[in-house]
């Protein structure tokens, strides 16, 4: 599920990756009080939240806080938030682990996601995404491919 301020588009990098996902116009501050965006994630079934979305101290830490206090499991990606300076990302984040929340960086997320190099089924658009977005990591991701032989067609070229 994709919630977005109203009258906001969503960029096409994370649509793209979600195609069936409908993107949730929504006017609330705080997302966890726009009934549409709750029953969605209640639909879902699931009891943990990843959040991560601009503005870190307003637009994340509302939500976070709220849905800890529910009994969630929340988990904020802190290099996929912003905020409008680094004071009130830093304090957000330390407010939000002061309540309970897990944070992670959008690597560690993907990394934990594919958990292994030969799991081909998502393995060559893993490798699309580090060496596009991962600078460095990136080059050495396809550095272990090749030391593991691990592959995938699109990275063998």
């Amino acid at each position: 599920m994709i919630a977005a301020r109203e009258g906001s588009s969503i960029f096409p990098q994370i649509t793209d990756v979600f195609p069936d996902q409908e993107v949730i116009d929504r006017t609330f501050i705080n997302t966890r009080e726009d009934s549409k965006v709750v029953d969605a994630v209640k639909a879902t079934g699931r009891r943990q939240l990843i959040i991560a979305g601009l503005w870190t101290e307003i637009c994340v830490a509302m939500p976070v806080i709220q849905a800890l206090g529910e009994g969630w499991d929340v988990t904020v990606i802190t290099d996929a938030s912003g905020a409008t300076s680094v004071e009130a990302h830093e304090v957000a984040i330390q407010r939000m682990i002061a309540a309970g929340a897990d944070m992670m960086t959008w690597l560690a997320l993907a990394a934990e996601w594919q958990r292994d190099r030969a799991r081909l089924a998502t393995a060559e658009k893993m490798t699309g995404v580090l060496t596009q977005h991962a600078a460095g990591s990136g080059v050495a991701h396809l550095w272990e491919q090749q030391l593991l032989k691990t592959l995938v067609p699109a990275a063998a070229g």
